[in-house]
């Protein structure tokens, strides 16, 4: 008969094994766990987030080193054809970063599904930004209001929105049109705040913390109060990462016609920058050749 005295032994090796992955070198299978006391309401119309500590400083650093040499200036995408386009409205760089490209993006995007409790394969890629002095993003919606966008994984249904620094001064992700919750208490003073901060519910960015916000009422309907703007950096420099995720799957298109892949890295990029429209041969290509950026540009 086994020994039963041999099972707590063992359950001990295992606890410590266990802690030693959560406290010494990155471990993706602990990065998902979620706290949920480190979660705090910040509104309800829209229904809206945060969680501090999201982030360790070690996933932080990742995410910006990965992204610094491939910056771009940030694109919008157009209401009527749905194409990205520069724009004033928006003046930060940022580039995409692939899922799964290494086990540490591999471990936030685990970590982003335990607490949103949707699917990983319902996400776009992670957009890392960089905003410098004086730049920002006018008010918006995460929502699309064209059927190019929409045709991929419908709506986007949620953001998660990482902060990988502090922000001395200005930088604030705020919700002009949000209604403030008479329960909470806001957590940060007028002083703490910048002007553009002032106008509504409003986040300061602090490097590990996430904010969670819906763009959709659970009915699937868009929700006007999920207007957001990221206000303009006043002193420091705000580096972020966004994660948008839909109501479906922004995979399932990929093998499509066994021809909706990206063959290079930089087709993100390309895309963001207008090359679908300016280059369709190499971007899109036919049925007959298809395109080296057929997934960046959203044709299947």
């Amino acid at each position: 008969m086994p020994k039963v005295g041999h099972l707590p032994f063992l359950f001990l090796i295992s606890i410590s094994l266990f802690l030693r992955e959560s406290s010494g070198s990155y471990a993706g299978s602990a990065s998902s766990i979620i706290n949920p006391a480190k979660v705090k309401q910040i509104s309800w119309k829209p229904r809206a987030f945060v969680y501090e500590g999201f982030l360790t400083d070690l996933e932080c650093e990742h995410l910006i080193s990965l992204a610094k040499s491939e910056l771009k200036r940030s694109a919008v995408a157009d209401n009527e054809s749905g194409k990205s386009k520069l724009s004033e409205v928006r003046t930060s760089s940022g580039m995409f970063i692939s899922k799964g490209k290494d086990p540490i993006v591999a471990g936030i995007e685990d970590k982003i599904s335990s607490w949103t409790f949707l699917p990983k394969e319902n996400g776009e890629d992670i957009q890392v930004l960089r905003y410098e002095h004086g730049q920002k993003y006018d008010p918006h919606y995460d929502y699309f209001a064209d059927k190019v966008n929409i045709a991929r994984g419908g709506h986007r249904i949620a953001t998660v929105l990482m902060y990988l620094t502090d922000v001395t001064q200005g930088g604030e992700t705020v919700f002009p049109s949000a209604e403030e919750n008479p329960r909470h208490k806001a957590s940060e003073t007028d002083n703490d705040l910048s002007e553009c901060a002032k106008k509504g519910i409003a986040v300061k960015p602090r490097r590990g913390d996430a904010l969670l916000f819906f763009s959709l009422h659970p009915t699937a309907i868009p929700d006007p109060s999920s207007l957001h703007a990221g206000c303009p950096v006043l002193e420091g420099e705000k580096w972020s990462a966004t994660k948008w995720i839909h109501v479906d799957s922004f995979d399932k298109n990929l093998a499509a016609g066994g021809n909706c892949t990206d063959q290079n890295d930089s087709c993100g990029r390309w895309a963001a920058l207008g090359e679908c429209t300016k280059n369709p041969e190499y971007m899109i290509g036919s049925a007959e050749l298809p395109g080296y950026c057929r997934r960046s540009c959203k044709v299947c």
